[in-house]
C-alpha cells in the first residue's frame, strides 16, 4: 500500500486536534468523535494533555484513505512545546497548517510557515472555525495571501476554470500550460504543490465536520507518494519511554526496510532491534518488518538521539526553535544531585533542548526551558517518574555571542611528547545561521584523518564566547592550516589545540553580545495605540501599525524577550481584557544593554580554566603557557590571513633594479626546495627560510644588504651522529633520547643567533614503517625527519650535491665515509668536536662582548658622575673593605 506521512500544525487553539478527530472519524478509523474539552480525543493520550486541553507531545494515528495509508502526526501548538513540533517536521511528506478563522494569521502561524519553508515541506491549509460569527472567507484569504504567500489558493468551492486561472498565476510553467491547453492536468498540479509553488486552501469547521470531505478528497487527489531508495535509511525524530520504562526510538524509514533482530551500528558498537511498534493513538501493533515510508518506534537502541540519521540518512541540523530561558532546578534538601542527574538525563533524551547542566561553580542544576507551562509539565513528569518534588528558580535570559570581523584563531598544544597546531578562520555568519564548519586546508600540510578529527572536535563542544561566557553562534569556522608530529601527536592533542584556536580567535575578534527577540502582534483598541507604542519604545522594541478599522488596531514589531516577558498582563490590564498579544520567537539580535549584561555577568575569559584562551609550547624539554596575545609570535606555521595579504601585495608589487634591494621570488624558493627536500616526490615544498612568526613562509624574501650573487650559508647537522659523539649528550640518551635531542637543538638555536646562518638538523626516521619525509621549524632552526628507507647520510648527500652551487654548505658529522662524500661535493666540513668547539667559542665570544659592553656602560656612568659623588663612592668602598 502507498504510504504518506502528514503532520498537522497550528497556533494554539486553532482546532488542529479536532481536525485530526474529524479525519479519523470520516476515514473510518474511529466510530465516535472525541473532543478536547470532553477529554476523550483519540490523540490526546497523556493525562496532562487531557487535564490542560492542549497537545504537549506529538502523537501519531494510522488510517487509510482509499489506496493510501496515511500516518497522521499531531504536533503541539503551544510555543512552550514548539521544539517537539519542530522535531516532527523532518519526517513529514506533507503538512496541514490549521488557521483559526476567527483570529486569522497569528504570530506563531508565521513562525510555523517559515519553518515549513526552511524544511521545504509542501503545505495544505485548512481554515477552521468558519462556523463562528464574523468570519469572512474572502477577507481571510486576502490576509493569508498577504501574510504568508500569494500562491495560497482556495481549492474547495471555486469553479474549475477559476482554479486554473489562479494556478496559472503561480508560475511561468503553469501559465504556459494554461495558455496552450486552457486547462492544467492533475499531475501538473501535484508537481506544483510538491515543489511548494502552490498552497491549496480549504475552509470549514472541524467541530461540525464541515468542509472535511472536500479536504480529504483534495489530499487524495493532489498528493504524490515519495520515491524511496532500496538502501536502508531512517530518520530519528523522537525518544520516549513507555509505561514500563522501555526506551523507544521513533523513526521514519526512508529507504529499504527494517526487520526485528536487525543490527544497527551506533557509536562503534552494534545494537539489535528487539521490537518494532507501529503506534496509532495509545495502542500499538508489533510487526516483524517495516518498509520505507513507515513511521515506527523500535526498542533495543540505547544511544540514539532526535535528529540522528541511520543508514543513508545524515544528522539533521540543530533546531531553529530553542529555549531562551535558563532556570535553576531546585531539589529537595534530602535529594543528592549526583543521584538525581542521571535520572534527569532520561528526560533530556526525550527533550534535548533542556540542556541539563551541572554548574560546578554555583553547585546547581540548570535547565533551558521554553516557558512557564513547560516548567509545570516537567515538574509533573519528574514527580510521576521519580517521586521527587522539584521547583525552579527565576528564569534568566540565555544570551549568545558572535563576531563582527574576520580573524584567524591559532591553537598550539605541545607539552613534552605531545604536539598539535591548529589554525581556524572565524568569519561572521548570517543571523540565525548558527555555526558552520568546513575545511580549506591542504592535505600536504595536514592529513585528511587529522582534518576530520579537528572538525569532530569543533562540533562536539559548546564553545563559549569571551564577553559573558555565552555560547557562540552565527559564525563560519574554517580549518585553514595545521600541523601534526609523526611521533608525538595524539588525538587528544588536536582537541586541545582546536579548542584553544577558537578561543584565541574570539579574543582577537570584535565580539557582539546577542539576546533573543520576540516578533509580536498586538491587537488593541485604536485609542490606546499611543500608550502601546510608548511601551514598546521603552522596551527597546520597534513597531508599526499594520491594520486598523476605526475601532481596533494591530501593531506588529519586535522587542527583546527580557523586556517583553510579562507584557501580556499589562496589556490585559490597561485594555480591560480586550487587547491580545501574540509573541513568537524571532531569533537573536544585538543586545540592547550589552555593557550592563557584561558587568552583571562578571565573566572573565582569562580565568576560565575549562576554556583556556592561551596555548602550550615547549622549550628545553618542558611545556610552558603562552597567553592568547602572544601565541602568534610563537606559532610554528605562517598565519593564513597574513599569507593572503602578502601574496596580494606581491601580485601588485613593482620590483627594483639590481643596484637596489634584491628580491627572491617564491617560484625560485619553491624550485630550490623542490629539487632538494622533495625531489621525485611530486610535492610542493612546505619548507621555509626562517623568518619571524608574523611573516608568511611563502612571501618574497628581501635582502637589502646582500647582493644576489652572494651565497647564503647553510649548516647541515647529522643529528644522531652528533648526539652520540658528544659525551654529555650520549650520557643523556641512556635515560631519555628526547632530552638529548632537545638539548642539541637548543645549543644550535643559540649558535644560529650568533652565526646568523641557516641550520638544518637531520634525524634518521628510516626505520619507522611508512614514515614520510617531514620538515618543520624549531624556534630559529629547521628540522628534517627522513622518510622510510632514507638515512640522514643520504639526505645530506643529496642536499649537498644538488645545492652546493647555490649555497655555501657546511656539514657537521663525524662519519668518515660521509666526510669523504661531502668533501667531494665541494662542501665544507666540521667534525663533531670542531662543531662543539665552534659553538663554545661563539658562546665565549658573546659572553666577552657582553662583559665588555657592561664595562663600557659602567665607565660611561662613572664619567658622568661629579667629583664629590665619586669621592663618596670611594670612601664607601674603603669602609666596606675594612
Amino acid at each position: 500500500m502507498k504510504k504518506l506521512v502528514i503532520g498537522i500544525l497550528a497556533h494554539v487553539d486553532a482546532g488542529k486536534t479536532t481536525l485530526a478527530e474529524s479525519l479519523l472519524y470520516l476515514s473510518g478509523k474511529i466510530g465516535k468523535l472525541g473532543r478536547v474539552d470532553n477529554k476523550d480525543a483519540y490523540l490526546d493520550t497523556n493525562e496532562l494533555e487531557r487535564a490542560r486541553g492542549i497537545t504537549i507531545f506529538s502523537k501519531q494515528a494510522v488510517f487509510n484513505l482509499g489506496e493510501i495509508q496515511v500516518t497522521l502526526l499531531d504536533t503541539p501548538g503551544h510555543t512552550d512545546f514548539s521544539a517537539e513540533m519542530e522535531r516532527t517536521l523532518q519526517v513529514l511528506d506533507y503538512a496541514v497548517l490549521v488557521i483559526n478563522g476567527a483570529d486569522g494569521v497569528q504570530g506563531h502561524t508565521r513562525t510555523l510557515w517559515n519553518l515549513l519553508e526552511m524544511y521545504q515541506i509542501p503545505v495544505f491549509l485548512f481554515i477552521n472555525k468558519m462556523d463562528q460569527t464574523g468570519t469572512d472567507e474572502d477577507k481571510l484569504l486576502k490576509e493569508i495571501k498577504k501574510q504568508l504567500n500569494d500562491c495560497c489558493i482556495e481549492f474547495g468551492h471555486i469553479s474549475t476554470d477559476g482554479l486554473y486561472e489562479q494556478l496559472a498565476m503561480c508560475s511561468e510553467s503553469l501559465m504556459e500550460v494554461y495558455l496552450e491547453k486552457e486547462y492544467i492536468e492533475t499531475d501538473q498540479i501535484k508537481k506544483a504543490i510538491g515543489e511548494r509553488r502552490v498552497f491549496p486552501c480549504y475552509f470549514g469547521s472541524a467541530l461540525k465536520i464541515e468542509g472535511i470531505e472536500e479536504f480529504i478528497q483534495g489530499i487524495v487527489k493532489y498528493t504524490a507518494i515519495p520515491d524511496y531508495s532500496d538502501e536502508f535509511g531512517a530518520k530519528i525524530f523522537k525518544i520516549t519511554r513507555d509505561e514500563q520504562g522501555t526506551r523507544l526510538t521513533h523513526m521514519k524509514i526512508t529507504g529499504g526496510s527494517l526487520k526485528v533482530k536487525d543490527s544497527l551500528s551506533k557509536n562503534s558498537r552494534d545494537e539489535k532491534i528487539n521490537q518494532i511498534r507501529i503506534y496509532s493513538g495509545q495502542k500499538f501493533e508489533a510487526v516483524n518488518e517495516v518498509q520505507a515510508g513507515t513511521v515506527c518506534a523500535v526498542t533495543g537502541l540505547s544511544c540514539t538521539r532526535p535528529g540522528e540519521g541511520l543508514g543513508i540518512e545524515e544528522m539533521s541540523s540543530r533546531p531553529v526553535l530553542e529555549p531562551v530561558l535558563s532556570y535553576q532546578l531546585i531539589l529537595p534538601e534530602d535529594c543528592d544531585p549526583k543521584v538525581m542527574i542521571p535520572k534527569l538525563r532520561q528526560i533530556e533524551e526525550e527533550e534535548p533542548e533542556l540542556h541539563l547542566v551541572w554548574d560546578e561553580q554555583l553547585q546547581e542544576i540548570q535547565a533551558q526551558i521554553m516557558g512557564e507551562i513547560q516548567i509545570e509539565i516537567l515538574q509533573n513528569i519528574i514527580w510521576s517518574r521519580f517521586g521527587v518534588q522539584v521547583s525552579f528558580g527565576t528564569g534568566k535570559i540565555l544570551y549568545k555571542e558572535t563576531i563582527a570581523d574576520r580573524v584567524e584563531g591559532v591553537g598550539h598544544f605541545e607539552p613534552l611528547r605531545h604536539y598539535a597546531e591548529v589554525h581556524l578562520l572565524l568569519e561572521p555568519g548570517e543571523p540565525g545561521s548558527g555555526l558552520q564548519y568546513s575545511t580549506a586546508c591542504s592535505e600536504d600540510l595536514l592529513g585528511k584523518n587529522w582534518q576530520r578529527l579537528i572538525l569532530t572536535h569543533l562540533e562536539e563542544k559548546t564553545h563559549k564566547g569571551v564577553l559573558t561566557g555565552s555560547p557562540i553562534t552565527d559564525m563560519k569556522i574554517t580549518l585553514v592550516s595545521g600541523r601534526a608530529h609523526t611521533k608525538h601527536t595524539e588525538g587528544g592533542d588536536f582537541r586541545e589545540a582546536t579548542y584553544r584556536a577558537v578561543r584565541q580567535g574570539l579574543k582577537e575578534a570584535e565580539s557582539i553580545l546577542l539576546e533573543p527577540y520576540y516578533a509580536f502582534e498586538l491587537e488593541l483598541p485604536e485609542k490606546m495605540i499611543g500608550r502601546a507604542m510608548n511601551d514598546i519604545e521603552k522596551m527597546s522594541g520597534v513597531c508599526e501599525i499594520s491594520q486598523t478599522d476605526g475601532e481596533m488596531a494591530i501593531l506588529q514589531g519586535s522587542a527583546p524577550v527580557i523586556t517583553m516577558r510579562n507584557y501580556q498582563k499589562e496589556v490585559s490590564s490597561y485594555t480591560k481584557g480586550v487587547g491580545r498579544l501574540f509573541c513568537s520567537m524571532k531569533g537573536y539580535e544585538s543586545c540592547h544593554n550589552t555593557e550592563e549584561v557584561i558587568e552583571s555577568t562578571g565573566y572573565d575569559s582569562e580565568r576560565d580554566m575549562e576554556n583556556p584562551t592561551g596555548s602550550v609550547f615547549c622549550a628545553h624539554g618542558a611545556g610552558y603557557l603562552v597567553s592568547w596575545d602572544e601565541v602568534k609570535d610563537n606559532m610554528h606555521i605562517e598565519a593564513f590571513l597574513q599569507l593572503k595579504e602578502n601574496l596580494s601585495e606581491r601580485a601588485t608589487q613593482t620590483y627594483t633594479t639590481s643596484e637596489e634591494k634584491q628580491w627572491i621570488s617564491q617560484d625560485e624558493i619553491n624550485e630550490i626546495f623542490h629539487k632538494t627536500f622533495y625531489a621525485n616526490r611530486g610535492k610542493k615544498s612546505v619548507f621555509k627560510i626562517h623568518k619571524p612568526a608574523q611573516e608568511t613562509y611563502y612571501g618574497t624574501a628581501e635582502y637589502s644588504s646582500i647582493q644576489r650573487e652572494v651565497k647564503e650559508e647553510y649548516l647541515l647537522v647529522d643529528g644522531y651522529n652528533i648526539i652520540h659523539a658528544w659525551p654529555e649528550l650520549k650520557e643523556l640518551t641512556k635515560d631519555n633520547m628526547e632530552g638529548a635531542r632537545m638539548k642539541l637543538l637548543d645549543c644550535l638555536c643559540n649558535y644560529q643567533g650568533i652565526r646568523n646562518c641557516q641550520i638544518i638538523v637531520v634525524f634518521d626516521a628510516y626505520r619507522v614503517q611508512g614514515h614520510k619525509e617531514e620538515a618543520m621549524d624549531y624556534q630559529n632552526i629547521h628540522m628534517v625527519y627522513t622518510r622510510e628507507a632514507q638515512t640522514a647520510d643520504q639526505y645530506i648527500e643529496r642536499f649537498a650535491h644538488d645545492n652546493q652551487k647555490k649555497y655555501n654548505i657546511t656539514v657537521a658529522t663525524s662519519d668518515g665515509l660521509q666526510q669523504l662524500i661531502v668533501r667531494g661535493a665541494g662542501c665544507s666540513l666540521l667534525s663533531a668536536r670542531e662543531l662543539k668547539n665552534a659553538i663554545e667559542e661563539a658562546n665565549e665570544r658573546l659572553k666577552q662582548e657582553y662583559e665588555e659592553l657592561k664595562r663600557k656602560e659602567k665607565i660611561h656612568l662613572m664619567d658622568a658622575l661629579s667629583s664629590d659623588v665619586k669621592q663618596q663612592m670611594k670612601e664607601l668602598a674603603e669602609k666596606k673593605d675594612n
